[in-house]
């Protein structure tokens, strides 16, 4: 599995829309995407929100991070991450 972080920016439509049951529908379709949610938290400043989740590619993170956006209104900004560890290995 690889670990992504998504990025999320509120948009009106998806400040309507706040509640725990709508958190819990996102969580459930990035597990239908075949991720696992490491964490989620909420912002100050330029983004409104960070999940960080693994997935096991790329193609999972897609799928899961359009169908968020398709529920929520929500535009997120997907990434995938190495830990520095895994990143000293691969610049070695």
């Amino acid at each position: 599995m690889a670990t992504f972080f998504m990025f999320g920016k509120y948009t009106l439509e998806g400040i309507k829309g706040m509640s725990a049951a709508r958190t819990k529908k996102i969580i459930r379709i990035i597990k239908k995407a075949g991720g696992e949610v490491r964490s989620m938290h909420a912002l100050l400043g330029e983004k409104d929100l960070v999940f960080i989740v693994d997935f096991p590619g790329n193609e999972e993170a897609i799928k899961a991070s359009v169908a968020i956006t398709k529920l929520t209104g929500i535009a997120f900004t997907t990434s995938p991450a190495v830990t520095v560890e895994e990143f000293d290995r691969i610049v070695s």
